[in-house]
């Protein structure tokens, strides 16, 4: 069914960027791969929020002081969004020079079983790709992981409320003087743990991020504003990008550039305030930067089906405002 409709729209709209959304774990990366390096499209739960993800974390390494390439990093859930993520991850350290067996080996994956370690069977080839080998056992639980990894980075992508318990989180906080936890399932009530339950067990000590809206901590009568890990940070400018100048795919490349972007837009301001995303008010402008990069990243990766001609004292930027929709509207009656 899904090859019909794919050949469907490319019959019908040439040009077209499909969005692929909500495929279960057990098919998105397959139906991806398998698509991709043929046709325009774009997975937001692998990609999107990969590349979301990556943007948040490069600020958070910018405030700890540590770079991507030196992070220890747990993350908790192994379907399509986790595997995204740490693939996405991975290919920012290997863009920074570091082998891909290196990466890797700074990945521990947990499921509802626990690590995902060598010997679990019925693993698909993402799981299997990041299982640990023979460092740690398989199905080891959370605190365990990371009392031996003392990991400086935690990521919740499980939908599995409650995940990050008091005493994982005071655990990691002993090894690491800033820890890096990011609770990214939504809705509210599966987050793996709240903003004011990560402040109150680092004392305000932790670089906090989450999937799910929560409302500012106060901890020692100092507030904290709350970042949130938004897709729509991410998959507009995309797609913006992509028509703009008639993409032929959507590459790595591409969202690495949409990532460093997004990572750009914070003001000083919310810098200072410990945020690693921007706040959604912007989130126009925010878009208009991310698919300026992305065009910029097209061009440099001959992907781009068009090349736009640019009016003297104007700059690309420009050329891209020009073609975003603005939702205004004249009044059909007074």
């Amino acid at each position: 069914m899904v090859d019909e409709f794919m050949c469907a729209v490319r019959s019908r709209w040439p040009k077209v960027l499909v969005q692929f959304e909500d495929f279960s774990s057990d098919h998105a990366a397959d139906v991806l791969n398998a698509y991709r390096l043929k046709q325009l499209c774009f997975n937001d739960d692998i990609q999107g929020t990969g590349a979301t993800v990556l943007a948040g974390v490069l600020c958070a390494c910018d405030h700890v002081q540590i770079p991507l390439k030196d992070q220890r990093i747990v993350i908790i859930g192994a379907g399509s969004a986790g595997l995204g993520v740490a693939a996405t991850l991975l290919q920012g350290m290997v863009r920074v020079g570091m082998t891909t067996e290196e990466a890797r080996d700074h990945f521990y994956l947990l499921d509802q079983f626990g690590l995902i370690g060598e010997g679990r069977k019925g693993l698909n080839s993402a799981q299997q790709f990041f299982s640990r080998k023979g460092d740690l056992a398989d199905k080891t639980q959370l605190f365990e992981v990371i009392k031996h990894v003392k990991p400086t980075l935690l990521m919740g992508l499980s939908g599995a409320a409650g995940a990050f318990t008091q005493e994982a989180v005071e655990e990691m906080a002993k090894h690491t003087e800033h820890p890096i936890v990011f609770p990214l399932s939504n809705p509210t009530s599966v987050a793996e743990c709240t903003a004011q339950q990560a402040y109150e067990w680092t004392k305000a000590k932790c670089v906090f991020a989450s999937g799910s809206p929560f409302p500012p901590v106060v901890y020692n009568g100092v507030e904290y504003q709350i970042s949130q890990c938004n897709n729509m940070f991410i998959f507009p400018g995309v797609g913006l990008a992509a028509s703009v100048i008639q993409a032929t795919r959507v590459t790595d490349g591409m969202l690495y550039s949409a990532a460093k972007a997004l990572s750009r837009c914070l003001s000083a301001d919310e810098v200072a305030n410990g945020q690693v995303f921007p706040s959604v008010e912007n989130i126009r402008d925010i878009s208009l930067k991310v698919a300026t990069a992305v065009c910029e990243t097209a061009f440099e990766e001959g992907v781009a089906g068009f090349m736009p001609t640019i009016s003297h004292g104007a700059t690309l930027e420009n050329y891209v405002a020009s073609k975003m929709y603005y939702p205004s509207y004249h009044a059909l009656v007074e």
